[in-house]
């Protein structure tokens, strides 16, 4: 199968379908919300990804599933996972630092549990839909800027139906983490990387600061809340919606699509591939 965008709906409408069905049944077990369990569904929800995603790679794609190359995993995803804290750190820092971030007390360690779960159901089945399906497909057809491009929007868009969602967050999400972690793909053509910066990302924000994770509200294991101009706070949204997301995490994307560049990762649209073939 070539028509890039029929593989496209075909992989979103199988991985999103099997996993749906996942959630569905979940809904009907009784004590649903213990800590445990829900952990235990989280992961579930990742190894579901990961083998409808292998699925169409090998039946559909008729390849390798290059993508989860266990060559360099650990280290990938152990350095993602290190990436994301730090940038929510620094984030969570600075908005200290400007009055708009405040701790009132510490929360029992158990409050931890459910963004472990949030974290490991977003870094593994989103990064698999929007770079492993999304990015992946538009850069072998159009190329590596358009690719960056059309993921960004979409990822951008799927969270403004998010609570507390407007159109700047969307936009915020599209700069902040839609480059970020395409570029994060882009250096090394595998999803560790991205999935550890995701991961760490949701879990430090609402895990352990306490900070709405977009748009919805934590209680994380500090008792944290944000206050002040919603430029700076990003509001009901979270930190996700404040300019200090933007710049810091934007201007790392920036350096990985660099880095990218530097060592020869993009990959030309199919009509200047068509021209140098040519030539």
């Amino acid at each position: 199968m070539q028509n890039p965008v029929i593989k496209i709906f075909l992989a979103f409408f199988w991985i999103i379908a099997i996993v749906s069905l996942e959630q569905i049944i979940f809904r009907m077990i009784p004590n649903r919300h213990n800590e445990i369990l829900v952990l235990l569904f989280a992961l579930l929800i990742a190894i579901t990804a990961y083998y409808a995603y292998y699925l169409f790679v090998r039946v559909i794609e008729k390849r390798e599933m290059f993508e989860f190359s266990t060559s360099g995993a650990l280290r990938e995803l152990l350095f993602g996972t290190s990436v994301g804290a730090a940038l929510m750190s620094v984030v969570i820092g600075i908005l200290w630092l400007f009055g708009s971030y405040r701790i009132d007390g510490i929360n029992d360690w158990k409050v931890i549990i459910p963004f472990l779960a949030l974290g490991i159901i977003s870094g593994v089945f989103e990064e698999i839909l929007f770079r492993g399906v999304l990015f992946r497909i538009v850069e072998e057809s159009l190329g590596t800027w358009l690719a960056l491009l059309i993921s960004a929007f979409f990822f951008g868009f799927a969270h403004l139906f998010n609570p507390n969602a407007n159109l700047f967050s969307a936009v915020a999400i599209a700069l902040e983490a839609g480059i970020l972690l395409s570029a994060a793909y882009m250096v090394t053509h595998r999803l560790w990387l991205a999935i550890g910066i995701h991961f760490a990302w949701n879990f430090v924000q609402g895990g352990i600061f306490g900070v709405a994770v977009s748009g919805g509200a934590s209680v994380g294991l500090l008792r944290g809340s944000v206050s002040g101009p919603i430029y700076l706070s990003g509001g009901a949204f979270g930190a996700e919606a404040s300019v200090v997301t933007v710049i810091i995490c934007s201007a790392t994307g920036a350096y990985l699509i660099y880095h990218a560049y530097k060592k020869n990762l993009f990959v030309k649209p199919f009509w200047k591939r068509v021209q140098t073939e040519q030539a």
